[in-house]
């Protein structure tokens, strides 16, 4: 495992929405979201991850939208990556655009998805990969999209074979395995939240920080949680945990980012609610049911 300074790569780091404007990607409001995400206290932001529809993105507009991202964090904030695709030669470009960027500090490469890969193909995947570039990166786990597990032997062997191998994002309902892992690695593994009912739950066991899709539309609380934690406050990041409640379960009424991006155009964050087939807008049940949300939280 790579060593990282201790202060390096933790945090609240949001997977940022994607802003589309009469089906073309709208740059603009992308840099203005990352500034919004500077603004409200945010460790980080994570181009590309699963809240910015990657799979409806080309190659070039998701190397488009870490080139904008970058130039907007100017270097305020740290910035992560998305690389991974379910086809290994668009994974290779998008790992090579992002690691030749000097402001992207860390990659995050999702398992293979569809193709249901052998662990020893996640090893041999993920060796071939980092033989490519320098940069510190995870894993990014999440078995219920991309079907397929990193069991905690594979994740082994991939720390034995990959130089700058540093962390995993874990999206899963599985807790024990954080602690498994920190346990068979090192407990300075760089281990991200990626599901938001288990925020304060994972960084009472040893998370690093959060990439949470809520952090869209309330990047402080999250911040501020793992601030809580980081200081022994666990009483002060429960508190943060149970407050942000209503909209952590508002995430997944329907498929992410539907309910985000609704949310975040209700309340003026994101100037367009659009996404690209086969997502679709909130249905108006939905809308309705997202503005009782926005209204108990006092966001609206």
């Amino acid at each position: 495992m790579l060593s990282l300074d201790k202060d390096f790569l933790k945090g609240s780091i949001p997977p940022l929405v994607t802003p589309f404007k009469n089906g073309v990607v709208d740059y603009d409001a992308y840099a203005g979201l990352v500034e919004f995400q500077v603004r409200e206290g945010s460790h980080g932001i994570l181009i590309n991850g699963t809240t910015s529809e990657p799979a409806s993105l080309t190659v070039e507009e998701r190397n488009r939208l870490i080139d904008v991202g970058v130039e907007a964090a100017a270097g305020r904030v740290t910035v992560v990556a998305a690389t991974g695709s379910q086809s290994f030669a668009e994974t290779e470009i998008l790992t090579k655009h992002a690691a030749g960027k000097k402001g992207v500090d860390a990659l995050l490469i999702v398992t293979p998805y569809y193709s249901r890969p052998p662990q020893r193909g996640l090893v041999e995947y993920y060796r071939v990969l980092n033989a490519m570039h320098d940069k510190p990166w995870m894993i990014y786990h999440i078995p219920g999209r991309a079907a397929v597990d990193v069991k905690l032997e594979t994740a082994r062997e991939i720390d034995k074979v990959c130089p700058t191998f540093a962390g995993m994002k874990h999206a899963s309902l599985d807790l024990a395995y954080v602690s498994d892992l920190l346990e068979a690695i090192s407990h300075d593994l760089r281990i991200f939240v990626g599901l938001e009912d288990l925020s304060f739950p994972m960084m009472a066991v040893g998370a690093c920080g959060l990439m949470n899709a809520v952090g869209n539309l309330r990047p402080k609380p999250l911040s501020e949680m793992c601030e809580a934690v980081w200081a022994g406050d666990l009483n002060r990041a429960r508190d943060l945990h149970h407050k942000l409640f209503e909209i952590n379960k508002a995430v997944f009424y329907d498929i992410n980012p539907i309910p985000m991006k609704y949310m975040m155009k209700r309340i003026g964050i994101l100037p367009e609610n659009e996404h690209r087939l086969p997502l679709m807008p909130a249905t108006a049940e939905l809308e309705t049911r997202l503005d009782g949300v926005l209204k108990k939280t006092g966001l609206l």
